[in-house]
């Protein structure tokens, strides 16, 4: 920065016209910093808003737990599809329990029986495409909540990136509210200045020193934030300048693009889903199916002679829904009211994630002229204040305080245009996850 060089104290027996040019000196390069210069270079790694995004979304848990419930789904699709596993029954049959053998009765016989049940209607079929509804809704959850991780750690970054800043223009400043301090005091000791203005500059001072400890903390508490997030990757240093911020689309393209966002189409997806389990429950009014065959073998011989012939047995097992009607009336009741539900739920989302985006919108714009307005006049008023009020207070024209007001009010500036800079990154960030860019 360009108080390098003029950090140290100045000597305290220069003469006044010296101090003076000197403090004029330190002034002008505050000034020079008025708007804060993004080119300047920082050395070694630094932690760039992709590079944060990148490194969360890479083993984020909440997005990671979204899929793994979807891959598990589609493998149930699979299984809720399939028939029943038959049964398979063997045990013998009427055999006489107070006299005779196995031989001696003709209803006795060993048997064997198959059975398949078949579904209600089309419960298989619906049943797999309500897995497979789900499980686009969890992956379309996922991809929603990556969208929602970049503009979470976009302005955990930023939280970074603000106080950061704020910390390095109080501490660019500081040499200069020193050289206030030196100078009142030289100057009452010569007679020129009262006692006041030396306790006014150095309140000054504690003051600045008591801001630098609160923005500190602050810095610290917004790394821990983003540590939440990218680990020990947040406490590498930061970019000098912000990412450029390419022009906004027209709200009604940004609202075009809405329609495609994961959050909806995972909305979509469940209110398909539950249409899916309204037919289903329409599935229970219907009956289901079972088939049995099977094959009985039978010893011994009939009065005639001749050996006692297998059996062969064919049946048919069908349900009887008709009398749990009101069981199936309720289950369907349920099923039409979770469906009026999930399409409620997704016209709110709409609603919410459009009205934001309008919000985002206006807001960025509003931010857009503001920036504007304090680039190409407000700093460079304030400096000009600044610089006035000192050379009315050099030639006796002006209080002090009037000084301590303009420079207060000139470093309050600059930091207000950081944080508008900040706070448009953060609505272009939301912007970005709403209108998909």
């Amino acid at each position: 920065m360009m108080y390098a060089s003029i950090g140290s104290r100045p000597d305290l027996k220069l003469c006044d016209g010296a101090r003076a040019s000197r403090l004029t000196f330190t002034l002008l390069a505050l000034l020079a910093i008025a708007v804060p210069d993004h080119g300047r270079a920082q050395q070694g790694p630094v932690l760039t808003l992709g590079e944060a995004q990148d490194i969360a979304l890479v083993s984020e848990p909440g997005q990671r737990a979204l899929r793994d419930r979807a891959r598990a789904r589609e493998a149930s699709a699979v299984a809720v599809g399939e028939l029943p596993a038959p049964t398979l029954r063997a045990g013998v049959n009427n055999f006489p329990i107070e006299s005779g053998g196995f031989s001696t009765e003709g209803m006795t016989n060993a048997g064997i029986t198959f059975r398949q049940s078949m579904p209600r209607g089309k419960t298989r079929e619906l049943s797999t495409a309500l897995h497979k509804r789900q499980a686009l809704s969890l992956d379309q959850g996922a991809d929603a909540r990556s969208r929602d991780v970049g503009q979470w750690v976009s302005e955990a970054w930023l939280d970074v990136f603000y106080w950061s800043r704020v910390e390095e223009l109080l501490t660019t400043s500081r040499p200069f509210f020193e050289d206030l301090v030196d100078t009142t005091r030289s100057l009452y000791s010569v007679g020129r200045k009262s006692q006041q203005d030396v306790l006014r500059s150095e309140l000054e001072l504690s003051r600045l020193d008591d801001r630098l400890i609160d923005v500190s903390r602050a810095e610290a508490q917004a790394r821990a934030g983003l540590a939440r997030w990218i680990d020990d990757a947040a406490y590498r240093s930061l970019p000098s300048s912000l990412p450029a911020i390419e022009s906004l689309p027209s709200l009604k393209e940004l609202e075009e693009n809405l329609a495609a966002h994961p959050a909806l189409k995972a909305a979509d997806a469940s209110v398909a889903a539950a249409d899916i389990a309204t037919q289903l429950a329409e599935q229970k009014s219907k009956p289901s199916w079972a088939v049995d065959v099977g094959y009985s073998y039978r010893d011994g011989s009939l009065p005639s002679g001749n050996p006692r012939s297998d059996f062969v047995t064919l049946g048919v097992t069908v349900d009887l829904p008709f009398f749990r009607k009101r069981s199936v009336d309720s289950d369907l009741l349920a099923a039409v009211s979770n469906r009026s539900a999930e399409q409620a739920e997704r016209e709110h989302l709409r609603r919410q994630l459009r009205s934001t985006l309008a919000s985002e919108h206006a807001r960025f714009t509003d931010l857009s002229r503001r920036l504007e307005l304090y680039s190409n006049r407000i700093l460079e008023q304030s400096g000009a204040s600044a610089e006035a009020a000192m050379l009315a207070y050099q030639s006796d024209t002006a209080d002090f305080s009037d000084v301590m007001r303009a420079y207060i009010d000139e470093l309050d500036t600059r930091v207000e245009f950081v944080r508008l800079e900040v706070e448009r990154a953060r609505s272009r960030a939301s912007i970005t996850n709403l209108g998909g860019e």
